[in-house]
């Protein structure tokens, strides 16, 4: 985790936008499976959602911008982990409900790109296997907000990963 957390919690106009698209899940689940918020879930709520989730009543959750969910009620998050660093420019990550827990991208822009592909918060995190489904009006939402180049998704999860290699590792050395 970061030594200083950047405490602005304005949402971003590119996670307004999100909130207003629509995401099929389907009939099979082989859609998305995401329902962002039309702003971040409080303070109070994150630090006590965190604690829940380690077990651990002593963390604050000052380093997470929770801003949707899935179906199951994990949590897709922007990660303060990058200290410095405005939050658009932070990692994207999903911690679910039963304690799955990924990386899904490098920063906002490439989240939009990966939501372009098809591929909600928890499919980037945890479906390797997935084939991209492209969204053409979540790539006309990416191409208006993004100030990263289009690439596969498959990539941005990739490299974001490898980014952070440690993540799952830090977040178990804080779980009780």
């Amino acid at each position: 985790m970061s030594e200083r957390i950047d405490h602005d919690r304005r949402f971003p106009r590119a996670l307004a936008d999100v909130a207003k698209a629509e995401f099929d899940y389907g009939e099979e689940g082989e859609g998305v499976d995401f329902e962002p918020y039309d702003g971040f879930l409080t303070a109070e709520d994150t630090t006590d959602w965190l604690r829940h989730w380690t077990g651990n009543h002593q963390l604050e959750g000052d380093a997470y911008r929770v801003f949707g969910q899935d179906g199951t009620g994990g949590y897709a998050a922007v990660w303060y982990a990058r200290a410095g660093r405005p939050l658009t420019e932070q990692p994207v990550v999903f911690l679910g409900s039963e304690g799955e827990r990924g990386v899904v991208a490098g920063n906002l822009s490439d989240f939009l790109w990966v939501l372009a592909d098809g591929f909600g918060p928890m499919e980037a995190a945890l479906q390797e296997e997935r084939e991209p489904n492209p969204d053409a009006d979540l790539t006309a939402l990416a191409e208006r907000h993004a100030t990263t180049r289009r690439r596969p998704a498959l990539e941005i999860v990739a490299e974001a990963r490898a980014e952070f290699a440690a993540f799952s590792d830090d977040l178990d050395a804080l779980c009780r």
